[in-house]
């Protein structure tokens, strides 16, 4: 891997921390509340004004696209067991789920890379 792959993966692993913390911060938040007994009260709450609605709608649209993207790379590439990417997606928060992603699919092209110079020399 090359400074810039790591780099990369580095910056996909810490916006996944930061991801990580700044949503379960407010979902345990929101939990611990009262106002949120189950999934449903949580998707309710999602498009209680048309602020919110707005952006979870984007956040829903968003994820189609990139679901697509990561299994359509995970193909391409060789990439085991993308499900798991999609189920932390899902069930953390996507903004976790794709930096994860990210890093095996840079370590994926890093080792293309050094497959096909291999193959040159």
């Amino acid at each position: 891997m090359t400074r810039g792959d790591k780099t990369l993966c580095v910056i996909y692993a810490a916006v996944a921390l930061v991801a990580l913390v700044a949503t379960w911060w407010h979902n345990v938040a929101f939990i611990l509340s009262g106002q949120g007994e189950s999934l449903l009260d949580f998707i309710r709450a999602a498009y209680a004004n048309h602020a919110g609605a707005s952006l979870t709608n984007d956040l829903l649209l968003l994820g189609v696209a990139v679901f697509v993207f990561m299994v359509v790379e995970a193909r391409r590439l060789g990439i085991a067991r993308i499900w798991l990417y999609l189920v932390i997606s899902i069930g953390v928060a996507i903004s976790v789920g794709l930096p994860l992603f990210l890093i095996v699919r840079q370590v994926a092209l890093a080792r293309t890379r050094g497959a096909e110079k291999g193959a040159q020399a």
